[in-house]
Parts: structure tokens; C-alpha cells; sequence
């Protein structure tokens, strides 16, 4: 028996109609879906970076979600960028790096942007180390900018090394443009090369730190330590007797002043001196000046020192100058900084002043 053959249904108009609506659908729906991963992916990046349980944002960047693997970003929380102290720190450093470089028409405005690309760093080291770096002057190119921050900072390594600092820097956290990294690197060069100015102490910061695992974005929230004390930071970290007197007896304090201030009028009174206030006074050298020359029975001659210095080259030159006095008489090296004293720091005028009282408070 034959069997009558096969036909295709007839493609009615009304089925062709249907099919396109239903590609129509199928391709909003991937449309969507798609959408919906990018969005979902990019709000990945801003529950990453957001702190968890603080109010304030974080600004996102598009390069948050396009990390590459184990890559990472580093972020200030805005509640640390805008602490009086850190911005203190970050005023006090640029002004300081402006200052080192005014003989070089450099004018730094913004940190990060300003120095990641080597070339102001390479100009404050040159300045600071009185030294010159074989590197390319001016390069646009990324690869360039890195060679010239590795030999920048190879340098530097290797003048920090002797004094055990652990080095917070790479040239890639310079080059990303990381404002922790470039603030860590400025304070360890004011700190070793004595820079005149007073950083802020206990600055820190909270930071979140992005870095992409396994396709997926991590955060972890860390506290960054800027500056500690300016003693610990120049490497003095033995406490004194000062340092228990300010932290736990602050009224031994006051007496410790009295006494102080008893013995240097004692002797400042025989040029017609007279001392109130020991961290202001002192401040400028020129008591201490004459204060060594009545101590060891000398005339300390004019030309050696500033009588009336209105700047603050003037005044760290004075002090200066004492501790060369106070040195030939067969006093130890003082433990402050002619910068701190100019720089109104009590404790540190204080120690000076002791170390003298030690040695001459039986002179009449």
C-alpha cells in the first residue's frame, strides 16, 4: 500500500509573525540579562569599595571593575581625606617639596598627580642628595616613567636602608597614582634629610584596598600609619625621663619648668634677660646663644649668629649654632632637633635646657 508523502505545513502569515515576536523577545531578554550583569558588576565594584557601616562613599572609578587578576587599588576613605590632620600632612609636604624645588620653577599642586611619573622625584633627590641621577630628563611613555621612578627609588633605597625603615613604596603603587605610597615616601625623605619643617604626629588613615581574585572583586579595610612621633620617625625610639613626665606626671611637669626657668633667669638676669614662657623664648636661639656664652665665661661674638633672625633659616642657624657651644663645652649632642625647638616643641627645648642644668647648676 502506498503511503500518500509528506508535506511541510504551509508557513501561514500569522506563525511568521509569531516567530519574529518571539526572537524579538528572546533578544530583549539577552539584552536585559546582559545589562543586568554589567550593572550587577559594576555595583560588585561599589559594595567593594563602599566601607561597610560608614555613611560616607567612596568615589567609584570605571578601572574598579576592570582589575585585572590579583591587580589592585587602594582608595582614602573620604572621612580621612577630609581629617584636619592629614590634610595638615599633605599641605606640610607639598609645601616643603615647593620650597626644595623654588630654584627649579617646579610648582607641585596635587601630589598624586604630580609625582608619579618620576621626573619631580627625581629633581627633590637630586636637590636633597646634592647628587645626580643618570635617567632620561623628560619621558612621556609609561615604560619610561617607570624606569626613571625605579632608579629614583633604588636610590632612595639605598639611602634609607641603613636606618631599618621598611620601605612602603614600589614604583608601581607611585606610578597608580597611590597618595598613601607617594605620603609614605615624602615623610621618610624629610625624615632623614632633616627637613625644617614639623610634621603632624600620629597622622593615619583608613584605606580600602580592591584587588580582583578568581574574576571577583575583595576589599579588606586597613588603617595606614603615616607619622608617629617625630622621635620615633628619625629612628630615636629609647623614652626618657620627658617622655614619662608628659604622658604620666604632668604635674612634675610644671615643677620641672619652674626649676628650668629659675636656673636660666639665674644667669640670663646678668645681661638684663629674664625668661617666662621656655618653649617661645628659646625659641629663636639667641637666649640659648647667650646662655652658652655666660655659662663658659665667654663673649660669643655677633657676627656668629642672628641677634634679631625673622626667618626660619635664621633662627634653626642659631640654635644650631648653640649645639656646636654646648658640644665644646663637653656636652653630649643634644637629642632635639634645632628645627623642633624653633618649632615651639616643649619637649625638646626642655631636654636641651636639662642637659644644661645638669652640668651647671652648682655655677654661680
Amino acid at each position: 500500500m502506498s503511503s500518500a508523502p509528506l508535506r511541510s505545513p504551509a508557513l501561514r502569515p500569522h506563525r511568521i509573525k509569531k516567530d519574529e515576536s518571539l526572537l524579538g523577545k528572546l533578544g530583549g531578554t539577552l539584552a536585559r540579562r546582559k545589562a543586568k550583569e554589567v550593572s550587577d558588576l559594576q555595583e560588585e565594584g561599589k559594595n567593594a569599595i563602599n566601607l561597610p557601616m560608614s555613611p560616607a562613599s567612596v568615589e567609584i572609578y570605571p578601572e574598579d571593575t576592570l582589575l585585572e587578576e590579583n591587580q589592585e587599588r587602594v582608595v582614602i576613605d573620604p572621612t580621612s581625606r577630609d581629617d584636619p590632620r592629614f590634610r595638615e600632612l599633605v599641605k606640610v609636604l607639598i609645601d616643603w617639596v615647593n620650597d626644595v624645588l623654588v630654584g627649579e620653577r617646579i610648582i607641585v599642586k596635587q601630589l598624586e598627580e604630580d609625582l608619579y611619573d618620576g621626573q619631580v622625584l627625581q629633581n627633590l633627590l637630586e636637590k636633597l642628595a646634592d647628587c645626580k641621577l643618570n635617567v632620561a630628563e623628560v619621558t612621556q611613555s609609561e615604560i619610561g616613567q617607570k624606569q626613571k621612578l625605579q632608579t629614583v627609588l633604588q636610590a632612595v633605597q639605598e639611602l634609607l636602608r641603613p636606618h631599618g625603615r621598611a620601605l612602603q613604596w614600589t614604583v608601581d603603587t607611585i606610578h597608580g597614582k597611590n597618595l598613601v605610597a607617594i605620603l609614605h615616601l615624602l615623610v621618610a625623605l624629610a625624615m632623614h634629610f632633616r627637613a625644617p619643617i614639623r610634621l603632624p604626629e600620629h597622622v593615619s588613615v583608613q584605606v580600602v584596598v580592591i584587588r580582583k581574585r578568581e574574576g571577583l572583586l575583595h576589599s579588606s579595610h586597613v588603617t595606614e600609619e603615616l607619622t608617629t612621633t617625630t622621635e620615633m620617625m628619625m629612628g630615636r625610639f629609647e623614652r626618657d625621663a620627658f617622655d614619662t613626665l608628659f604622658d604620666h606626671a604632668p604635674d612634675k611637669l610644671s615643677v620641672v619648668r619652674k626649676s628650668l626657668i629659675t636656673f636660666v633667669n639665674k644667669h640670663l638676669n646678668k645681661l638684663n634677660l629674664e625668661v617666662t614662657e621656655l618653649e617661645t623664648q628659646f625659641a629663636d636661639g639667641v637666649y640659648l646663644v647667650l646662655l652658652m656664652g655666660l655659662l663658659e665665661g665667654y663673649f660669643v661674638p655677633l657676627h656668629n649668629f642672628y641677634l634679631t633672625p625673622d626667618s626660619f633659616d635664621q633662627k634653626v642657624h642659631n640654635v644650631s649654632f648653640a649645639f656646636e657651644l654646648m658640644l665644646d663645652g663637653g656636652l653630649k649632642k643634644p637629642k632635639a632637633r634645632p628645627e623642633d625647638v624653633v618649632n615651639l616643641d616643649l619637649k625638646s627645648t626642655l631636654r636641651v635646657l636639662y642637659n644644661l642644668f645638669t652640668k651647671y647648676k652648682h655655677l654661680e
